[in-house]
């Protein structure tokens, strides 16, 4: 009879107690368990009371569509078939990251910082190196836990704060799609005679091509970021080629002193905010690989190869755009901070820039399947209800919120880049705060460190009373040090003439400080 030390590893691995008895399977069960979908096929029975959604459970059945939303891909469902090597997760994040929202986000530090070349690359650059490292941690959790990023957060945040969490991502991903919408949007009229195709048909286009490839779940999702980089990167590539000529690689920055120093901390968090907010959805794409094959460490190392090497390449085709526009009327008439820009560089390439540029502009797909896709998962986290409704049908609902959105905010896209970015930020960094602390001070010495079955337990996860504590004095950091447009915080005043945006670190530190007396406390009075 199995120890119970080992019985509750294999309760961590998702196994029943009495798995070393069927060690020896027969072969028809073999067979049945290669036979077996895990994104389709799941343990889970229709709702009886409710006809609509047995019906839509039907059509996404009978059109094959990924079913499985937050409930757990328990290890004997994580297969060799369905895992990602080393080099096929480089690819996977370089190819959702190598997008031109990222070249319009780095054009916006000559003009609405006055950076120069060599400081917008350098505060761009490292700003997404240090985002990105948060991303590689939890994008581990999905082969070790099999659970989906938020669901692993119940262990640290607890049943109903993770709530708050769930909201505040639907707000990240949801915006993000926003922005690449407006983005793609912007450089498809730009290449259209006379602007001939508007802005709001680009947007539409984007948001119908994101819904297909996000209503048919991850299978497609993977074949689609698998060969999508490829196009991306050569008409990247062009872009450099043909641009590169004109980059002003010695302009200066036009501030001075301390404002000089504020303004390179407000770019860098922006810049580390627009990494840091894939944290979020990371473990969502990798829930169904093998943790045998795809350890933490070679998930962590290849998330972090992806990403930096995307921002780099695309931070520094925005900065080096941004550092000529003096060199060219063409791209001084359309302006840093949107997609115009993009189609600008290629203006010396006649049609075949205007087909590079559509190429560019479609390449941002890649970039908006992501947070849809993880968006139709996070609702589900809200509550029972939303839960019984198919994950397909809440990624048509966030993209149809997007295209809205995009429709409506197309004309302000600098604005939603230097508030919405730096905002989104925040909160993750609290949470990281908050996620380390859990896993590495009181979880440690755990014999399993976690139980992942437990992810729909409520009885048996955190109260969640520390981490809602911490959190919220940890927001109250960020306020006192943000320097946004909207609102400058009283310590970020004390940094130059437009402040210096400190929240993300001075959040951090609060956070850190707070949670660990208090989770203390908390194991000991509920022992959870």
């Amino acid at each position: 009879m199995a120890s119970s030390d080992e019985q509750v590893a294999d309760i961590e691995k998702g196994l029943a107690p009495d798995a070393e008895n069927s060690r020896l399977e027969p072969s028809t069960e073999k067979e049945q368990r290669e036979k077996h979908d895990a994104a389709i096929d799941i343990d889970e029975p229709l709702p009886s009371d409710n006809i609509v959604i047995q019906w839509t459970k039907r059509v996404e059945h009978f059109l094959g569509l990924e079913a499985r939303g937050i409930h757990r891909v328990n290890s004997n469902e994580q297969s060799p078939k369905t895992t990602l090597s080393f080099l096929q997760i480089v690819v996977l994040w370089f190819s959702i990251n190598t997008a031109s929202q990222n070249i319009t986000l780095a054009s916006i530090g000559q003009s609405v910082y006055g950076l120069g070349f060599v400081d917008a690359t350098l505060t761009s650059v490292f700003g997404a190196f240090l985002g990105c490292i948060p991303v590689a941690y939890t994008a581990g959790w999905g082969p070790w836990s099999g659970n989906r990023t938020l669901i692993c957060a119940r262990f640290s945040m607890g049943w109903w704060p993770v709530k708050i969490c769930v909201l505040l991502n639907l707000v990240c991903l949801i915006g993000y799609s926003m922005i690449d919408a407006v983005v793609a949007g912007q450089i498809l009229s730009a290449v259209s005679p006379n602007g001939s195709l508007t802005v709001e048909v680009g947007i539409v286009i984007t948001a119908v091509v994101t819904w297909l490839v996000t209503t048919f779940g991850i299978k497609i999702f993977h074949h689609y970021e698998r060969y999508a980089w490829i196009p991306q990167s050569i008409v990247l590539l062009i872009l450099a080629g043909t641009a590169g000529p004109k980059f002003d690689l010695r302009s200066e920055s036009i501030v001075t002193g301390a404002t000089l120093a504020g303004n390179r901390l407000t770019f860098f968090s922006i810049c580390l905010s627009s990494a840091i907010t894939y944290a979020p959805g990371a473990a969502d794409f990798l829930v169904y690989c093998d943790p045998k094959i795809a350890s933490r460490w070679k998930v962590f190392g290849a998330t972090l190869t992806g990403l930096t090497l995307s921002f780099t390449f695309t931070f520094i085709l925005g900065t080096g755009l941004a550092s000529g526009l003096q060199n060219d009327p063409v791209w001084a008439a359309a302006g840093t901070g949107t997609g115009a820009l993009v189609v600008a560089g290629y203006d010396g390439l006649g049609n075949f820039g205007k087909f590079c540029a559509v190429v560019a502009a479609l390449g941002l797909i890649a970039n908006m399947v992501p947070p849809v896709y993880s968006s139709g998962i996070d609702f589900q986290i809200l509550g029972r209800y939303p839960a019984m409704i198919p994950r397909y049908l809440w990624n048509t609902l966030a993209v149809i919120i997007f295209a809205v959105c995009a429709l409506a905010g197309r004309n302000s896209l600098s604005e939603i880049f230097t508030n919405f970015l730096a905002l989104m930020g925040y909160w993750v960094v609290l949470w990281i705060a908050i996620t380390l602390e859990e896993e590495f001070i009181f979880r440690r010495k755990r014999k399993p460190h976690y139980v992942w079955s437990d992810w729909n337990k409520q009885e048996k996860l955190p109260t969640g009373i520390a981490a809602a504590i911490a959190f919220c004095i940890g927001w109250v950091g960020s306020v006192l040090c943000m320097a946004q447009y909207y609102y400058t915080g009283p310590l970020a005043k004390l940094v130059g003439d437009y402040g210096g945006d400190m929240g993300n670190y001075v959040g951090f530190a609060f956070a850190s400080l707070i949670y660990p007396p208090l989770r203390y406390w908390e194991l000991k009075r509920f022992g959870r």
